[in-house]
């Protein structure tokens, strides 16, 4: 019997042949991903030595810099941490900050054919490059920072054929949104995702559609490896050794489904899900919006800016309206600084903060007040997520928020590009 994407990348890290849905199994992990979250309130327990300090790499993002002692104390135990075991590959507030799925992306972490895990639950990021990614608990970084080893059940898998070229002023968000309306939740699934119109998207657009199948509550997300994606972490990761992994054409589905691009339109997620709960942009219900925000794991990219910088070049965000604009990264910051799409937001009126987990999981940089409603261009936008859980958070692409920036209210971006 034929095996799908998945289910080769964890009978190779398993040391098997072949995996079955059903089956748990252990196995290697390579690469474990350690974030500042691991050290609060001793949620990770120490091992007494790590199983390989060149496969583990650890990053400040949720909240950096620190914002108070408990979180410098954090960032405190993590500097020792990699200073203990030997780590080299951490990227403090100094060295490289970023959201740590981004840096994963910047730095090619994510291996092709590989399997990657970190306690955060967006990890399925890195399957846009072909990597088996998943969240997993605080202990379970314990055990797999000790022994190189953690445990996965195998799923069955529902497999997308997408087909057709996505509009410009459409996002990897629209995609995803799509798919929570049409088929719900995936939970106990894998997701693979195939077809000429995956060429036609940016790694960046990829690993958006990646990291919000966590919204659609999917086991593994990933993708087929074709050269843009192989070029893309060879240019960042020349020495790193992996074998792409693609479906057997015999594997077996719980579904496959084709999905055409091309006749897709912006979509909105009203408050509290992203599943079955979304309706065009352009039928939605015209609210006042408090805060616009784009940022996150999910779109913090320099395509982001640049989409974000074309729609508002020439307006100025709403009176009574937030716009608050933060980077995946230092380097995208640095970039889209370069380019001009900084300067152009600013000139608007946006605010645009340092790299950071913040407003998408309610820390910091983007708050929300009871009875507030923002649109986001983030992962979540269930109650309290980004603050008071009396706000209401709308989930929507970059260009729709910041469409809906310039008019105070849900916007289709299409009226403006």
């Amino acid at each position: 019997m034929g095996q799908t994407m998945v289910e080769k990348i964890l009978a190779r890290a398993a040391g098997r042949e072949t995996v079955t849905p059903g089956d748990i199994v252990t196995v290697d992990v390579g690469t474990a991903v350690v974030i500042d979250q691991n050290f609060m309130h001793n949620r990770m327990r120490e091992p007494k030595q790590v199983f390989d300090p060149d496969k583990i790499v650890i990053m400040l993002d949720h909240i950096a810099p620190a914002d108070s002692p408990m979180r410098a104390s954090m960032h405190k135990a993590a500097r020792r941490f990699a200073d203990k075991h030997g780590i080299t590959r951490f990227h403090d507030v100094n060295n490289g900050l970023g959201i740590c799925h981004q840096l994963v992306a910047d730095f090619g972490y994510a291996l092709p054919g590989t399997l990657l895990a970190c306690v955060d639950s967006h990890t399925c990021s890195a399957g846009a490059f072909n990597c088996a990614a998943r969240g997993i608990g605080h202990p379970e970084m314990s055990y797999v920072c000790a022994t190189g080893q953690t445990w996965f059940p195998v799923c069955e898998t529902i497999r997308y054929t997408l087909t057709g070229t996505l509009p410009p002023v459409l996002n990897g968000k629209d995609i995803i949104l799509h798919i929570g309306n049409e088929y719900g939740e995936h939970a106990m699934h894998n997701v693979e995702f195939i077809g000429d119109g995956v060429a036609g998207m940016s790694m960046n657009a990829r690993r958006t559609l990646a990291t919000m199948c966590a919204e659609i509550s999917a086991e593994f997300a990933v993708f087929e490896a074709d050269q843009k994606c192989i070029d893309h972490v060879r240019s960042r990761n020349p020495d790193a050794e992996f074998e792409p992994q693609s479906a057997d054409p015999d594997a077996t589905y719980a579904a496959e489904r084709t999905i055409d691009l091309s006749v897709l339109e912006p979509l909105v997620a009203y408050p509290g899900t992203v599943v079955e709960n979304a309706r065009p942009v352009k039928d939605a219900d015209q609210h006042h919006l408090d805060q616009a925000f784009i940022g996150s794991c999910a779109n913090g990219t320099l395509d982001d800016f640049e989409i974000a910088a074309k729609v508002v070049d020439g307006h100025k965000i709403a009176k009574g309206t937030r716009f608050i604009v933060t980077p995946g990264s230092q380097a995208i910051f640095l970039e889209a600084m370069r380019r001009g799409y900084v300067q152009t937001l600013m000139e608007a009126g946006a605010v645009v903060t340092n790299s950071t987990c913040g407003a998408c999981c309610g820390y910091s940089n983007g708050i929300l007040a009871p009875d507030e409603k923002c649109v986001t261009a983030s992962t979540r936008n269930f109650k309290g997520r980004m603050g008071s859980p009396e706000a209401d958070i709308y989930l929507a692409s970059p260009a729709t928020v910041a469409a809906s920036a310039i008019r105070g209210s849900l916007t289709d971006p299409r009226e403006f590009l």
